[in-house]
C-alpha cells in the first residue's frame, strides 16, 4: 500500500512538473511571437510614417511652386517692361531653387518607394521643364511664351494630383492607416481659366 502511495506520488509531481514545463515553452513561444509582432508592426508603421513624411514634402513643395507660377502671370501683366523683365529674372531664379528642392525630395520618394509611387513623383518633377523654358522664353521676349507657359500649368497639375491619389492608396494599405492630409493640397483653378491673357 505504501509503495503504491509513493508512486501515485511520484507519477503526480512527474505530471505536475511535466504541466508547468509545458506551460512555461507555450507562454514563452506567444510571448515570443507577440514580441515579433509588435516589432512588425511598428516596422511598418516606421516605414509608413517615413513614407508619407516624403511624399508630403514632394506635394508641399509642389505646391510652393505652382504658387510661383500664378506670380509668374502676375508679373507679365505688369504694363512696364523694364519691371517686368526684372520680377520674372526674380522669379526665374526662385523656382530654380525650388526646383532643386523638388528633385532632392522627389530623390527621397524613389528611395522609399514603392516603385509606383516614386514613377509618379519622378513625371510630377519632369513636368516642370516645359514651364521653366517657357518663362525663359518670355524673358526673352518671345511674345507667345506666356500663352505656352499657361498651358503647362494644367498638365502640371495633373501629376500633383496622380502623386497624391498614388500615396492615398501606399498609406492606407495595412491596419495603420496615416493618409496624406487634404490640407497638403489646396485645390485651385488654374489661372488661364479666370484670367484675361497678357494685353487683353
Amino acid at each position: 500500500m505504501a509503495d503504491n502511495t509513493l508512486w501515485v506520488g511520484v507519477l503526480t509531481a512527474g505530471t505536475a512538473v511535466l504541466a508547468s514545463w509545458v506551460t512555461s515553452q507555450g507562454t514563452a513561444r506567444a510571448a515570443r511571437i507577440q514580441a515579433e509582432t509588435t516589432a512588425a508592426l511598428q516596422r511598418a508603421d516606421q516605414r509608413r510614417t517615413a513614407r508619407r513624411t516624403a511624399y508630403a514634402d514632394v506635394i508641399e513643395q509642389a505646391q510652393k511652386m505652382g504658387d510661383l507660377y500664378w506670380k509668374v502671370n502676375d508679373a507679365h501683366a505688369d504694363p512696364d517692361p523694364e519691371s517686368r523683365t526684372v520680377t520674372l529674372k526674380d522669379l526665374r531664379l526662385r523656382l530654380r531653387d525650388a526646383y532643386a528642392t523638388l528633385r532632392h525630395l522627389v530623390r527621397v520618394v524613389e528611395l522609399e518607394g514603392p516603385q509606383e509611387a516614386a514613377e509618379a513623383a519622378y513625371r510630377l518633377r519632369r513636368s516642370t521643364s516645359d514651364n521653366y523654358q517657357a518663362l525663359e522664353d518670355m524673358i526673352g521676349g518671345d511674345a507667345d511664351a506666356i500663352q505656352r507657359f499657361n498651358e503647362c500649368y494644367a498638365p502640371f497639375w495633373e501629376r500633383v494630383v496622380a502623386l497624391v491619389a498614388i500615396a492615398r492608396g501606399v498609406l492606407q494599405e495595412g491596419a495603420i492607416q496615416t493618409p496624406v492630409p487634404q490640407s497638403a493640397l489646396r485645390a485651385r483653378r488654374p489661372w488661364f481659366q479666370n484670367r484675361p491673357r497678357a494685353g487683353g
